[in-house]
């Protein structure tokens, strides 16, 4: 009898031990997953009228390129996802060929993905385009602005840059935003909200 009083107890604690030994795992898991998640950010929270995020980019010179440097001016920036690609660079070779217009009207153009210097200087070259690409190589710039999000090609699941532009104001809000944008007719778009 003392036996079984002494075994009983024993095995119920050993499964409620293991209970309670993989509830915190579980926990702790999908903490750590919901914190590595959150930054890539389904929707961007940006809103027209929303000061912009700050940003400090090398680009394809080599120089610094920040917001700071560009207060008091009117700036368009697209982020596309890779160079040398076929939207990435017709939508390039869009902004290229109205480039004079926007000009024109004082409107700084600056192309951003996470693509290297080295990239950015080939695919510069090559298609002749007039204005500065920002290498975002970390992605901070791209999570910053909400365009970091998950992508599907051929039922496959993968992390990207979500093609959009923003127009930032002279006085550093955000004027217009381009969410999910399609190549054809784009920039003639942007360029007409800026003149609206």
């Amino acid at each position: 009898m003392k036996k079984e009083s002494i075994a009983s107890p024993k095995k119920p604690t050993k499964v409620q031990a293991k209970k309670q030994a993989k509830k915190p795992v579980k926990k702790a898991v999908s903490k750590t997953l919901g914190k590595k998640s959150a930054p890539v950010g389904s929707d961007s929270s940006l809103k027209v009228g929303d000061t912009a995020p700050s940003f400090s980019l090398l680009s394809d010179d080599g120089t610094l390129v920040s917001s700071k440097g560009l207060k008091g001016q009117t700036v368009v920036l697209y982020f596309y996802p890779k160079d040398m690609t076929s939207g990435c660079t017709l939508e390039s070779c869009d902004f290229r060929d109205s480039f004079p217009k926007f000009k024109k009207r004082g409107v700084v153009v600056l192309g951003i993905s996470k693509d290297s210097i080295d990239s950015h200087l080939k695919f510069k070259s090559k298609y002749s385009l007039p204005f500065p690409l920002l290498a975002d190589i970390e992605g901070k710039m791209c999570e910053a602005y909400g365009v970091w999000k998950e992508k599907s090609m051929y039922g496959r699941k993968y992390m990207g840059i979500e093609r959009s532009t923003f127009v930032i104001s002279p006085e550093g809000k955000i004027a217009a935003i381009y969410p999910k944008v399609k190549v054809t007719n784009h920039v003639e778009a942007v360029l007409n909200g800026i003149l609206a």
